[in-house]
């Protein structure tokens, strides 16, 4: 099947309504398996989501939508089904979708990825010359790979620059659960399990994680 066709196949497209029901801890390990794709000018670039993190805004320190809104976390006071894109330590960019009603302020992160489609332009982008876990085994890396940019703040799931298809069926035995990573700030909510991941190379901090 021709790449661009089933990059642009609207069939295959997740909903924005996939982000607007449910709990943002339940919403994110359905996000395994299902394939992230990009489109920057005329270079299409995708991999298989396989490590996501939940941030619950109004029960969860570790969430930039705890304590109050602001300019930069003001997306996720909306209805789910949009990017939010942040900037980390002045350098990373990190690609998140926000979930639920707008009083309700959650979303998913999207810590790694398995390269499927344009893997030469994502080297390119990581200024790698092979394909090794490290070029996609974290946030800001994939981000850089599949050329995501601060820019693309507020753009819907369903668009035609960054969106997610329907991919593999995962089982419930195939999830593994642990703690997210670089949250120590968040007092005991730093010991919540909401972190999924596939047992993939690809996935960083593996030995943190254990069956769900």
């Amino acid at each position: 099947m021709p790449i661009k066709r089933y990059a642009r196949s609207m069939s295959q497209k997740l909903k924005r309504s996939f982000f607007q029901n449910g709990s943002v801890e339940n919403l994110a390990p359905r996000l395994l398996g299902k394939i992230l794709y990009t489109q920057i000018g005329n270079e299409i670039c995708a991999g298989k989501i396989i490590e996501v993190e939940a941030y619950c805004g109004r029960r969860d320190k570790a969430c930039h939508a705890f304590f109050k809104k602001t300019e930069r976390n003001k997306i996720m006071f909306t209805d789910g089904g949009v990017f939010y894109v942040y900037l980390c330590y002045g350098i990373h960019k990190l690609l998140n979708i926000v979930t639920g009603p707008p009083d309700d302020p959650s979303g998913i992160m999207i810590r790694s990825i398995e390269p499927i489609v344009g893997i030469d332009t994502m080297m390119f982008r990581r200024n790698v010359d092979r394909l090794t876990p490290n070029m996609t085994n974290g946030p800001g890396k994939l981000s850089q790979a599949l050329g995501i940019e601060l820019s693309h703040y507020g753009e819907g799931i369903d668009g035609d620059t960054i969106w997610i298809e329907h991919g593999e069926r995962v089982k419930e035995h195939e999830i593994l659960v642990g703690k997210r990573i670089g949250i120590d700030y968040a007092g005991e909510d730093k010991n919540l399990p909401w972190r999924f991941a596939l047992d993939s190379k690809f996935v960083g901090y593996k030995k943190l994680l254990t069956n769900r």
